[in-house]
């Protein structure tokens, strides 16, 4: 079974947006935190954002802050991540996420704590 489904990425110029979308399909994540991660090749998986379920408790990675932004819908059971001024580093494939929030009620920086990833979606961007 399914249960978290990205859509949205695609390849941009420098500078422009893509949107993101994470669909919780087959069961909803009540009380989870949902995070976007991203891994480009030959590197390790890094934080992106994470929001919790109701739609608060929004964390920014500092390569995020000020460029992307991270919301839910709960009426579509969908999270986004919205990201504006793309840069070729960001080139990479990003993946949705749920777990646990963790002591400070937050999601996680830490990718091992999130039990339940989507398939990912690449995003190219070229200079």
């Amino acid at each position: 079974q399914v249960h978290l489904v990205e859509s949205g990425g695609g390849s941009v110029q420098a500078g422009g947006s893509l949107r993101l979308s994470c669909a919780e399909v087959g069961r909803f994540f009540s009380g989870f935190a949902l995070g976007w991660f991203r891994q480009a090749p030959g590197k390790e998986r890094e934080f992106v954002a994470t929001i919790f379920w109701d739609g608060g408790r929004i964390r920014y990675a500092a390569l995020a802050k000020g460029r992307f932004t991270i919301s839910r819908d709960p009426a579509k059971n969908t999270m986004y991540l919205q990201m504006n001024s793309l840069k070729p580093e960001d080139t990479a494939v990003y993946s949705c996420a749920a777990g646990l929030p963790d002591y400070t009620g937050y999601g996680s920086y830490d990718p091992r704590q999130y039990e339940h990833w989507g398939q990912g979606t690449q995003v190219t961007v070229s200079s």
